[in-house]
């Protein structure tokens, strides 16, 4: 079953975040994963949160998911993304 990783982020350093930007796509590739959305323009349709930018990735498995996040080389690149924004990041199991 397809897991995706939501990401909704509003950078606060976009230099940091460009160099995250640079390295965390073949780690995302090398579990399986790939971005179907990544930044697209947003528009809220209910509630009152806005999104910033919006961030869903796709992987085979929430076992693949979670290799992703957890793996070693994501750690220090998930430091980048943590110092160069505020983000809310969720799993979800698809059908």
């Amino acid at each position: 079953m397809s897991a995706y990783l939501v990401v909704d982020i509003e950078v606060t350093d976009s230099t940091t975040y460009e160099e995250y930007r640079k390295h965390v796509p073949a780690l995302i590739a090398a579990q399986g994963g790939r971005y179907l959305v990544r930044g697209g323009r947003t528009k809220l349709l209910e509630g009152n949160v806005a999104p910033n930018r919006t961030v869903i990735l796709e992987f085979p498995s929430m076992e693949k998911l979670q290799a992703f996040y957890a793996s070693a080389e994501y750690a220090s690149l998930k430091q980048l993304r943590i110092r160069a924004s505020n983000s809310r990041v969720f799993a979800v199991e698809g059908l």
